[in-house]
């Protein structure tokens, strides 16, 4: 049914309207129980369901229901696969329809900066592309259930040190490329219904009372239609982030802000009219849930095969000298390392799940029949150390001497990255590193596999056979990493950031994370790959980089047309054939180059991607889609996207390292630029 809206807000007095403005309490908004006005929840939970029943706190401490944890946005990235996107984001939405929350706090989708970024688990990318992508296809997922979404950060929120307070200091150029371009096509194709504002301020206004932001990029520009909510305790002026844009304050204020709206109102400061406005957007994703409220449950079983397949597509196979995949029978295997038992699967803070079930790759192995290779295992390290244990060192190197192969299953331990503050370096614990070393003195055939929520220095690279990115992929993780080390899955996932040799190659180095006032983003747009791939720098290993156990070719690219204007749109195709024995999936990334001279670019930029399934010997022709947008870089003289005239180069890769075919097409632009004359001129 159609809900006359404004007829609501105009029978509500002025202190039930400030009242809809902020929450009941932690997790819910206020009803207006005489108007049949309904309080709804909303819920944290970008890769799972976080619903806390009784004390409500924001950074994970205290218990929620038991949910299903999903591969975290770090892996699902990796993927590629805007349609895996949308099924995850189906599941979620149909968990909280059985659980009555109307809007899930995520996905998030803020750059990663920097590799010491303490929430990077919870981002999808170094790039804008494919972070507004994935996104997108996540909000269309949960939103198919009449279930909201909140993407956040919005904005430039990059760091955790001093977040409620930091100042993100941003050319314009950089934040409409690389920080706002994430946000972009996610709210104009993906349509949230909700947007979170973060804590920090950009360029000396914070971010919950910037007009600029929240109104005149978010709604006028991009189109946005829902409502705008606080991050929890991101306001610092309720009145001056209501004419902002700010509608919803969360959590609770205990009335506080609420007082201060109706006083504003009453003494002419705060025009009614905005007011209502917010009400009305508030109400509005209320009744859309409200009204196709569909009870019921869900099957934790069926969803937690989901989290096992989506953890299969994303995991990242970084390195393979022929030792895997692992021979089923015949042969002793080694799982060294307490993730191989208990394996870290998520991040710390607001989006920690309380798990159904847990998967570990130890259980997984024993459970599978095809595996019938005798497997070992010892526990190597303590987590809750970064020192050796050296009778935990010796049993760990004495299986690894008796096995064929030794598998080590290593990574980062909880405190090492969580919401709440930044990482301090990006070495794994210590006794991780030396357990690598003293096993490769024993042990040739070693593998190891990686349980991270960000990149990490490998001195050891060069001397292990194979690594696994696992990332932190959900609560079946270890089954999805058994079934890649054995064979009976192909890796397909390929890096959504680049891992740098170590963490002073950086371009965020020298200028992360600020002196606690401000944070200044002096590398501009030359993020990631964008910065390495310019400068030529030796990487460990490229953005969009990933193996797999078959080989594929691609050829025969083709353009729609050699010529094209600002109105049209480019088509370009290539064959990709699997030139491997087994089946396998592949991930074309189209990158374009800009020849024209007329601006300080990167070398490359990422501008369309897709995945593709291709039987042994089978070949498939790919298309893909370019604009406008595809080839402009953001005019600072006219405010506005421009692609200047002349030769643009179209790559087809494997990764940005590994360019494949190349084609040049010619833009004529028609926006012309404005001529400034001046005394010398």
């Amino acid at each position: 049914m159609e809900r006359d809206i404004r007829t609501i807000v105009s029978q509500m007095t002025l202190e039930e309207k400030a009242g809809m403005c902020s929450g009941r309490d932690f997790w819910h908004l206020k009803g207006v129980e005489r108007l049949g006005v309904p309080e709804v929840m909303v819920s944290d939970g970008p890769h799972g369901l976080r619903k806390q029943n009784e004390k409500a706190d924001h950074l994970g401490a205290n218990e929620s229901i038991k949910a299903v944890c999903f591969p975290t946005a770090c892996a699902t990235a990796c993927s590629f696969d805007r349609e895996l996107l949308r099924e995850l984001g189906e599941a979620l939405g149909d968990e909280c329809q059985a659980e009555d929350v109307s809007v899930i706090l995520g996905p998030a989708v803020n750059i990663k900066r920097s590799p010491l970024c303490g929430r990077n688990f919870e981002y999808f990318s170094e790039d804008p592309y494919l972070a507004s992508q994935m996104a997108a296809a996540h909000i269309q997922g949960v939103q198919s259930k009449n279930v909201g979404t909140s993407i956040k950060h919005f904005a430039a929120n990059n760091q955790e040190y001093r977040r409620l307070s930091c100042s993100s200091e941003i050319d314009e150029r950089t934040l409409r490329e690389i920080y706002l371009a994430a946000f972009e096509t996610a709210v104009r194709d993906g349509k949230p219904d909700t947007v979170m504002c973060s804590y920090n301020k950009i360029n000396g206004t914070f971010a919950s009372e910037n007009h600029w932001l929240l109104t005149e990029v978010l709604r006028d520009e991009w189109g946005f239609e829902g409502y705008v909510m606080s991050d929890w305790g991101a306001v610092n002026d309720r009145v001056r982030g209501l004419e902002a844009g700010l509608d919803l304050e969360m959590p609770a204020s205990g009335g506080h802000t609420d007082a201060e709206i109706v006083a504003a109102v009453k003494d002419g400061t705060l025009d009614e009219a905005v007011l209502n406005r917010a009400v009305e957007r508030i109400l509005r994703i209320i009744f859309k849930f409200a009204d196709h409220r569909r009870p019921g449950d869900f099957d934790k079983e069926k969803h937690d095969r989901l989290a096992e397949k989506i953890a299969e597509e994303s995991m990242v196979l970084l390195k393979n000298d022929g030792l895997l995949p692992l021979p089923k029978a015949g042969k002793k295997i080694a799982f060294i390392g307490k993730f191989a038992q208990k394996p870290r699967f998520q991040g710390g803070g607001s989006s920690h799940i309380n798990s159904c079930k847990i998967t570990g790759a130890l259980a997984a192995a024993g459970q599978l029949p095809e595996i019938t290779s005798d497997i070992t295992y010892a526990q190597g390290y303590d987590t809750a150390e970064e020192r050796t244990d050296p009778a935990l060192l010796a049993e760990a190197v004495k299986a690894a001497e008796e096995a064929d192969v030794a598998v080590i299953f290593a990574g980062l331990p909880d405190a090492f990255e969580s919401e709440g503050y930044d990482r301090s370096h990006m070495q794994m614990p210590e006794c991780q590193n030396e357990l690598i070393r003293e096993i490769l003195r024993v042990q040739k055939n070693t593998v190891v596999v990686l349980h991270n929520g960000s990149p990490v220095e490998m001195p050891w690279a060069g001397d292990v056979n194979a690594i696994l990115e696992s990332y932190l992929c959900g609560q079946a993780v270890g089954a999805a990493q058994v079934r890649l080390l054995f064979g009976l899955a192909n890796p397909c996932g390929k890096l959504a950031e680049t891992i740098p040799l170590k963490l002073q190659d950086n371009p965020s180095y020298l200028n992360f994370p600020g002196d606690g006032q401000t944070v200044e983003y002096k590398e501009g747009v030359f993020v990631g790959y964008r910065y390495y791939d310019t400068k030529e720098m030796d990487v460990r290993f490229p953005f969009g980089h990933g193996l797999s156990s078959t080989t594929f070719q691609y050829s025969d690219m083709q353009l729609s047309r050699g010529q094209l204007s600002d109105s049209d749109t480019l088509t370009v195709s290539l064959k990709v054939k699997n030139t491997g024995t087994v089946a396998g999936k592949e991930i074309v990334q189209l990158y374009v180059a800009d020849r024209t001279g007329a601006a300080n670019r990167p070398v490359k930029e990422l501008k369309n991607f897709t995945k593709v399934f291709l039987e042994p010997g089978q070949e498939k022709t790919v298309e893909m889609t370019l604009d406008k947008r595809s080839f402009a870089w953001y005019n600072t003289r006219i405010h506005d996207w421009y692609a200047a005239t002349g030769d643009y180069e179209i790559l087809a890769g494997a990764s940005s390292r590994d360019i494949r075919l190349t084609k040049t097409v010619h833009f004529v632009t028609e926006t012309p630029l404005p001529f400034h004359i001046h005394s010398k001129t």
